[in-house]
């Protein structure tokens, strides 16, 4: 499952997929997006995997687009690339198990974007973001023109749209768009503390959580409250459920099976 361009690890029910073009800032080819697209797929039906963590190898997290070939490829290639993209953010949002990007360096463009359609973000106090497609002339790919509105509304992402300007994590960290803020030494550790705490829970519950949040987006409260009600009877059917309650009443920690 590993290639060239994505390092794959399976440890502790945390699947770790490292992004690997370090002299290019982790910028993106087809061979590592469709490297994500394969590990998600058999993430999906891996039962012992509970929690994705997303890193880049060497100095920075990803720096997106790759410029060294820009202006030199055709705008059907880009139409083309811009589609294996979309796989992957799509991916990401309609996996039902936790995504974690482990952020350090820079996170620029479409690396950004491919942050913010995580799950989760932990940010070294070192990373700096940018929307950095209005330098070279473009809109924003990967669903950035999605995710961030939503995150701090229209007015502060048409700012970092327009100008571009590097946003550092501990703003990212202030705006609630990091979960959490770390020392950069110590990103790889608490990631994993992070990854194995959620990775400990129940796997169902976490899975549909994550499907009510996104979906919460486009539903009314009507169409929530159908929802939760339709699901909870369902939560209730599953061993972890049985689990979580015994532990309560025997005053022990549950040992959750995601079944």
């Amino acid at each position: 499952m590993s290639n060239q361009h994505l390092l794959v690890e399976v440890k502790d029910r945390i699947l770790t997929l490292t992004l690997n073009r370090p002299e290019s800032l982790n910028s993106f080819s087809h061979e590592m997006l469709n490297g994500i697209v394969e590990a998600l797929n058999q993430a999906r039906n891996n039962p012992e995997i509970k929690v994705i963590v997303l890193s880049g190898a060497g100095r920075s997290f990803s720096a997106g687009g790759d410029v060294k070939t820009m202006g030199q490829v055709s705008p059907n290639d880009v139409y083309e690339h811009i589609g294996v993209l979309n796989t992957v953010i799509k991916s990401i949002r309609e996996l039902e198990k936790p995504v974690i990007a482990s952020v350090h360096g820079f996170a620029a463009g479409a690396g950004f974007n491919l942050a913010l359609a995580c799950d989760l973000i932990i940010a070294a106090n070192d990373s700096k973001f940018a929307l950095s497609f209005s330098q070279v002339g473009l809109i924003s790919d990967g669903g950035g023109s999605y995710f961030l509105p939503r995150l701090i509304g229209p007015y502060l992402a048409k700012q970092f749209f327009f100008t571009a300007e590097p946003v550092s994590a501990e703003r990212m960290y202030q705006l609630g768009v990091a979960n959490s803020l770390v020392p950069v030494e110590n990103l790889a550790e608490e990631t994993m503390k992070f990854a194995n705490k959620i990775a400990a829970g129940p796997g169902k519950a976490t899975g549909m959580m994550k499907k009510l949040i996104d979906q919460s987006f486009t539903s009314t409260l009507d169409e929530m409250l159908e929802l939760e009600r339709i699901t909870q009877p369902l939560m209730v059917a599953t061993e972890d459920h049985q689990e979580g309650v015994t532990a309560f009443k025997e005053k022990r920690k549950a040992i959750f099976t995601g079944k």
